[in-house]
């Protein structure tokens, strides 16, 4: 079978390899669909900050084996897989810190979301990493569960009230989805801020005002626009680190800054930090998503509260894989790109 790989820097492979064997436990799903993700393309073309370097991650296809022990699973369900679950039982989980659990990282699908054919280990077969989608669920919009649950995992971590504000720095699908969920809230006022007009275009089309990252019109606009008080909310969903920066110029006093993109490994900013004590400003890091966030992530969008369908703008073949990470990487005219098996 079929299976994508970062084979060097900048490059895919797209290798034949063996069907993986299946134990007692576990199950084996044909992928139909597969989203690429930020943490995808910076894994290819940038410097990863951290461990795994599998591409795929946001998996939807159909079960096609079970292992013998196997309950309430069959062949031919159909299924969201999440490739990390925690223990919820050590220190860390019991603090809500479960993508920080060590047993986090020991679970991973084999070989990879990329490939034809994956395995699920027992352990998230166990503990809840197999999510069965509703007939109304389309595979592509399944395969943005995981995306959309790392977002909300974000926007558990802060208080908000309706009518608040926001600034999102980066207009890319997650950006795109900080936006959806801003209007799940009932946000008052949704700024993205980007500097790709493709993407302040789509935001526009979504309902947020769009403004050019870095332009000193756009910061005197949301700061005409808040009563030059700043916004209640900032969401950095960019790895472009300059943006936090701005972000602590534009959140009013006693805001909160969220940081949600990945930087790259080793980057560093020089902060002000006497503004970051006297505008007593909260800055929430969030990092992947637990299988907890993956069932209200499911939850959303098979109830139409946040329709990430409208996101997906291309779809490649799992044989086209390295066209399809270097439109990801330039993301000329695109939003989502979405594998399909």
């Amino acid at each position: 079978m079929k299976a994508a790989a970062v084979k060097e820097p900048s490059f895919v492979e797209v290798r034949e390899i063996s069907k993986p064997s299946l134990g007692p436990g576990e199950i084996l799903v044909k992928m139909q669909s597969c989203g690429i993700c930020g943490s995808d393309v910076e894994k290819v073309f940038g410097k990863y900050g951290q461990p795994s370097m599998k591409l795929g991650h946001e998996p939807a296809g159909v079960i096609i084996e079970v292992g013998s022990m196997v309950k309430n699973l069959k062949n031919g369900d159909r299924v969201f897989t999440h490739h990390h679950v925690p223990c919820y039982s050590c220190h860390l989980c019991n603090h809500g810190n479960e993508t920080m659990c060590p047993k986090y990282y020991e679970t991973n699908l084999s070989p990879c979301g990329l490939s034809e054919e994956y395995v699920v280990p027992e352990w998230n077969v166990l503990h809840g990493g197999v999510l069965k989608i509703p007939d109304s669920m389309s595979f592509d919009e399944a395969a943005m569960i995981e995306p959309l649950a790392c977002c909300i995992r974000s926007w558990n971590k802060f208080k908000s009230q309706k009518g608040d504000s926001v600034a999102i720095f980066g207009a890319g699908p997650t950006g795109m989805m900080h936006v959806m969920l801003a209007q799940a809230h009932e946000f008052s006022k949704i700024f993205a801020l980007d500097i790709n007009d493709f993407r302040l275009d789509y935001a526009k089309s979504l309902g947020a005002i769009p403004l050019k990252s870095g332009a000193v019109d756009s910061i005197q606009r949301i700061l005409e626009d808040t009563q030059n008080q700043g916004v209640d909310v900032s969401i950095v969903a960019t790895g472009a680190l300059g943006a936090l920066n701005d972000s602590i110029a534009l959140t009013r006093k006693g805001g909160t800054i969220v940081m949600f993109g990945v930087p790259s490994k080793g980057a560093s900013l020089n902060i002000d930090m006497s503004v970051i004590y006297s505008k007593e400003l909260t800055l929430v890091t969030s990092y992947a998503a637990s299988d907890n966030d993956t069932k209200q992530s499911l939850d959303m969008i098979s109830s139409g509260k946040v329709q990430v369908k409208k996101l997906i703008t291309h779809r490649y073949a799992l044989a086209e894989s390295q066209k399809a990470f270097e439109h990801a990487h330039s993301g000329h005219n695109a939003m989502k790109i979405v594998i399909n098996g």
